[in-house]
């Protein structure tokens, strides 16, 4: 079943936000817009939270993934959770950041599908097809491998939804954001299941 098209977004702010960035490594389109709903444009949000200003919370539940802020604000950033994105839930930290990362399906994903995956399973180089698109964060708990990654998108229509495979998905233009406003070591508190009336705050 193909996604349904929304109306584009007529702001120019949001139109200037995900257009195209150049100077890349493989070049980074522009977000489809139509496909994305507005409510998971990139924005700056009331946010009340005990984390403190720098640390990353996910909400699966709510599609939002929020980097805390200082004053009670977050910029709140829209996600796709894919099912490795609902196998963890907690606190960990970011233990490496990489652009234009490689990519390796799970062995779950081969199993599950060996004839679109088992000739993946050595790797996939980086580009404009691979599924972690242009960054990805790389989230570690108590020294170990998560297998959690928070990374771009091939697939813009699917921001806001539920997805099969992968983990916690930006657009590509909100992941390289991302990635340029946190360290390595930055703490990411895994939400899974966040009541909607909290975790929706009032955009400012």
């Amino acid at each position: 079943m193909q996604p349904v098209a929304l109306k584009p977004s007529a702001d120019p702010h949001y139109t200037a936000m995900y257009a195209a960035i150049e100077g890349e490594q493989f070049p980074i389109k522009a977000a489809d817009l139509k496909r994305v709903h507005p409510q998971y444009y990139r924005r700056e949000v009331v946010y009340p939270t005990r984390e403190l200003p720098g640390t990353i919370v996910v909400d699966t539940r709510n599609r939002y993934l929020y980097l805390v802020q200082e004053n009670g604000g977050a910029l709140r950033y829209g996600i796709g959770v894919g099912k490795a994105g609902l196998e963890f839930e907690g606190v960990g930290r970011v233990q490496y950041k990489r652009q234009w990362p490689r990519w390796t399906p799970t062995q779950d994903m081969i199993a599950r599908e060996p004839e679109r995956y088992g000739p993946l399973a050595g790797g996939m180089e980086p580009g404009v097809l691979n599924p972690l698109g242009p960054r990805a964060l790389y989230l570690f708990k108590d020294g170990r491998d998560t297998l959690y990654r928070i990374h771009g998108t091939t697939e813009d229509w699917t921001i806001g939804k539920a997805v099969s495979s992968g983990c916690i998905r930006l657009l590509n233009q909100d992941i390289v954001d991302l990635y340029r406003r946190v360290p390595d070591g930055t703490r990411v508190v895994v939400l899974q299941d966040a009541p909607s009336e909290t975790f929706v705050p009032q955009a400012v």
